[in-house]
């Protein structure tokens, strides 16, 4: 007989290869993963690190020697690449500093014999001249550069707009006055001016300009010389706001019908000789005031409402060296530039408090600096040169206690943690921090395992240690079906039918949650007490029958008699009565939240934890039944210790599930970032914030980059979760391994 064709060898040569194979296979699977993981965390921080990064200067990238006599003012433009002087004699000279020699390509007188000389904030770009005979030129120029393309050249423009009256009606010119300084606040349809002359008095004038564009006097008004010279005078650009200041004491005026009137006096020293005062400016938006002492240091003033009343307030200070030449405010933003004797260059934010730069960029303090209206050059001025440099400051308001830390914003009545990153005001300024949002994230899922966790825990007990199999296999597949249903339908349904019948019958809703457990333990207490021979008649595991019509009753009759209840326990009004103690009440609020989340969250928790109670073996149980345990001594003792590692896995999957859900709380809540444990108020999330205003943010703008950053904190937190989750489940397996 012909031996048979076997060879065990060859099949276990087989059998290796494929073993190989697929161990290979799962390997690159689960490094895949891993991989994955780490390069989602790596672009995050890519996109996410450079809002933390310092300001940068690259300095002399133009230079270009000029003559010019007594310069009082700089300008650049958006491009670096042309400039304006403003002379003392009065003169504004354009300069191309691209081009070769050292004349003006564009120059232009505006007054003549001008004594005095003042100007807008930078953001405006108005000049003025004022001669000893009370006229003043109001002037704008506008950059126009001289680009020669087919035979044609354009030309800078000055717009030109001159006061038509004399401030003062002169006198022989033996008793006539002389204006010494003065300040001005000019937009399309008002000028308001305000001057003090040599005989100390100040006049206040405004006018309006009519369509033909000349001025027409509204009102007139002299204080009295006992405010003395005054070493500042400053109108904001609303015109509605003076300010006085006479070496450390600052006199707030403000307009109203009556005209000019003092509000405060205020001591911007603080009562320290050390800190006299040297100047004040406006930051962008002029709100705030910065002012500069003597000994270097610079502090942030702006009007704070207490008790209906404004006041001028001290908030916070920048400690800076002595040797501080002057401050130039940015154009926009709320940051300013400090000038050192040495050369050195510091740049602050105030809000964020954050020092953005500090660098040596030149050999000496330059006698002017301007900024450009998109911030991106700043222009300097010394020994006849202009030098332009490059600046790299991006993301100044962004710091970590902006992020972290209350804040005080400009007219808040103190520090909050605030998120409003868009506005309908061009003066807005952008506020990010992420506590409340964070802190909405939080409620959010605290609320939805409140709801979800007792339900699926359980219920998945129940299923799985005293349902009747055939029951079970009817409930278990019905309840992981809803966890197919979108999350968008379930926010949709919240939102639109669930939330408008909560704000109806709230107080049914709330009574709902103490009648609906008070009534199961009625049911059960009743049937503990029948007769055997009535409840034997229905099988063990099917006692759910039974208890589901009577809770299906008490809701319906908790909802017709809602209003009867809320006259006998609430005054009539549940609503009402929550307001006098301070509880508001929102229509799409935590309580929706926490029920429709907590709807989509129940499979999750429920599935695994059921699995891992079902898969208890069964000889643990039957082992300790027949030691003389009861049944729920059995389940206490031994069931759920054993699936203990699983049930708490399927919580934390379930919270997982909770802090990154996305649809039910974009919909069911009123997206109002508010720090506030009141389950009837909304709230704000992470992941919300991401899916609104991710579609609208500029890319690379701050804005952009911290909804990175909350999708850092979603992934870090997940992370973690899942890891505590996983370190947990190991101990709890390793410590009930021996049942």
């Amino acid at each position: 007989m012909a031996p048979a064709g076997f060879s065990l060898k060859e099949r276990d040569k087989k059998r290796w290869l494929k073993d190989r194979l697929v161990r290979f296979s799962v390997t690159c699977g689960g490094v895949s993963v891993l991989a994955a993981l780490v390069l989602i965390f790596v672009y995050l921080a890519i996109v996410i690190l450079p809002v933390f990064a310092d300001a940068g200067l690259q300095t002399a990238q133009v230079e270009k020697s000029i003559h010019v006599e007594q310069p009082i003012a700089l300008s650049i433009d958006e491009y670096g690449k042309h400039a304006f002087t403003v002379e003392q004699s009065g003169s504004v000279q354009f300069w191309d500093l691209e081009a070769q020699g050292s004349d003006p390509y564009f120059t232009q007188s505006i007054i003549d014999s001008p004594i005095v000389f003042s100007r807008s904030i930078a953001s405006d770009n108005w000049y003025a001249f004022a001669n000893n005979q009370g006229h003043i030129q109001f002037f704008s120029p506008e950059y126009s550069a001289p680009l020669t393309q087919k035979e044609k050249t354009t030309t800078p423009t000055i717009e030109l707009l001159q006061a038509s009256q004399s401030l003062v009606a002169f006198s022989p010119p033996e008793d006539s006055t002389i204006i010494q300084k003065f300040t001005f606040s000019l937009d399309s349809r008002n000028l308001t001016i305000a001057a003090q002359f040599s005989d100390l008095r100040l006049l206040i004038k405004s006018y309006v300009v009519n369509p033909a564009g000349e001025f027409s006097e509204i009102s007139s008004q002299w204080l009295s010389d006992e405010f003395g010279y005054q070493d500042q005078i400053q109108l904001t650009p609303d015109g509605r706001t003076l300010y006085l200041r006479d070496g450390s004491d600052l006199a707030v005026l403000t307009n109203s019908d009556t005209g000019f009137n003092i509000r405060e006096v205020i001591d911007l020293s603080l009562n320290d000789e050390k800190h006299a005062v040297k100047t004040f400016n406006l930051l962008s938006g002029a709100y705030s005031l910065l002012v500069t002492h003597i000994d270097g240091q610079v502090s942030q003033w702006f009007d704070v409402l207490n008790d209906e009343k404004r006041s001028l307030t001290h908030i916070r200070d920048f400690q800076l060296a002595e040797a501080v030449q002057f401050i130039l405010p940015d154009t926009y933003r709320k940051g300013f530039y400090s000038f050192y004797k040495n050369g050195t260059v510091q740049s602050h934010y105030t809000t964020s408090e954050k020092l953005l730069m500090f660098e040596r960029a030149f050999d000496k303090s330059p006698q002017l600096a301007a900024m450009s209206n998109n911030e991106l050059h700043l222009a300097t001025f010394s020994d006849n040169k202009i030098s332009v440099a490059k600046v790299d400051n991006e993301y100044p308001e962004i710091s970590f206690s902006s992020l972290w830390q209350k804040v005080w914003y400009e007219s808040y009545p103190e520090p909050q943690y605030v998120w409003q990153s868009t506005s309908a005001s061009d003066d807005f300024e952008e506020k990010f921090s992420l506590v409340p949002i964070t802190f909405g994230t939080l409620k959010a899922a605290m609320y939805a395992m409140l709801f979800a966790v007792p339900i699926a825990v359980l219920g998945a007990i129940y299923t799985a240690y005293f349902m009747s199999p055939r029951m079970r296999r009817v409930v278990k597949p019905s309840i992981e079906l809803m966890e197919a249903l979108p999350t968008v339908i379930i926010g949709f349904l919240a939102g639109l039918w669930f939330a408008p019948i909560v704000e109806t019958h709230l107080t049914a809703v709330f009574s709902l949650l103490i009648l609906l457990p008070l009534s199961t333990l009625v049911v059960g207490l009743v049937w503990y007490y029948l007769p055997e021979n009535i409840t034997g008649r229905f099988p063990n595991g099917w006692h759910a029958l039974i208890l589901i019509p009577m809770l299906i009753i008490t809701t319906l009759l908790v909802f017709v008699f809602g209003s009867q209840i809320e006259t006998l326990f609430f005054n009539g009004d549940l609503r009402l009565m929550l307001a006098n103690y301070g509880i508001d009440f929102d229509q799409r609020n935590a309580l929706v939240v926490g029920f429709a989340m907590g709807f989509a969250v129940i499979p999750t928790i429920f599935t695994i934890a059921e699995d891992a109670i079902f898969s208890v073996p069964k000889h643990l149980s039957d082992g300790s039944l027949a030691l003389g345990a009861t049944a729920w001594q059995t389940l206490i003792y031994v069931v759920l210790l054993t699936a203990s590692p699983g049930i708490f896995s399927a919580v934390m999957m379930g919270l997982g599930r909770a802090v990154g859900e996305t649809m039910i709380v974009l919909m069911a809540t009123g997206n109002t970032p508010i720090m506030d444990w009141n389950i009837l108020e909304g709230m704000r999330t992470l992941s919300a914030t991401i899916a609104v205003e991710l579609p609208e943010s500029a890319v690379g703008s701050s804005h952009f980059r911290l909804l990175f950053l909350a999708a850092l904190l979603l992934f870090i937190f997940t992370f973690a979760v899942n890891s505590v989750a996983e370190w947990v489940r190991q101990r709890l397996r390793d410590k009930y391994r021996a049942l």
